[in-house]
């Protein structure tokens, strides 16, 4: 069955979809230039994201527990014949197989009990190539707005956990941010992008120092 936040989700996608809303929200705005390559998505939502990735020129794996949000990603990647694989998928159980140029994991981890939260943050970090990027946004202690969370399914994270999950990376962009929520409520956002150390000696040229979705 799926879980109250899915519910919830794909409930606010339905009305989107009818309203014809898919603007990117601020923080996928801010991860866009950084992504490049060959890039998954987990908790793609309504697929705003991953579809711009892929005009970029990125080849796009997209992941979500909606089936409003995967059904119009499918759709539109395949109206626009855009390199975009869209699967509705349990990311309470997903594990990497395999690894990515960039990772993006935007308002998704929070939904998930403590241990599972961190332990999926971890696996993402592990599953960057080198040289790759990371673009990570949860929800952080001092968020009162819980309606969409099923209650004991949710995790805030401490401020600074994002970067503390990865040392010696490159931190492209970060930002806090405070957006206030219904019932006089508020919600915490922290976001970090960053790019995984590559394993070159110590005076070897960075050969990559631009990311985008071109080869």
């Amino acid at each position: 069955m799926p879980t109250k936040s899915v519910r919830f989700f794909d409930t606010q996608f339905q009305r989107q979809v009818n309203a014809g809303e898919f603007e990117l929200n601020p923080f996928e705005r801010l991860a866009l230039p950084y992504l490049k390559g060959e890039v998954l998505d987990l908790g793609c939502g309504l697929g705003n994201l991953a579809l711009a990735a892929a005009r970029a020129g990125c080849s796009v794996a997209a992941l979500d527990g909606s089936p409003t949000g995967i059904a119009r990603l499918r759709e539109t990647a395949a109206r626009l014949a855009l390199p975009v694989a869209a699967h509705e998928a349990d990311l309470g159980h997903w594990a990497g197989d395999r690894d990515y140029d960039s990772l993006v994991a935007i308002g998704l981890l929070m939904f998930f009990p403590g241990a599972r939260a961190e332990a999926l943050l971890a696996d993402i970090v592990a599953h960057v190539r080198p040289g790759g990027v990371v673009a990570l946004n949860v929800l952080i202690e001092g968020t009162t707005f819980l309606g969409m969370f099923e209650p004991g399914h949710y995790h805030l994270f401490a401020p600074g956990a994002l970067k503390a999950a990865l040392p010696g990376w490159d931190v492209l962009a970060e930002s806090e941010d405070r957006f206030p929520a219904p019932g006089d409520t508020v919600k915490v956002f922290e976001t970090v992008i960053a790019r995984k150390p590559w394993a070159k000696p110590a005076d070897a040229p960075d050969r990559h120092n631009h990311f985008n979705c071109q080869p």
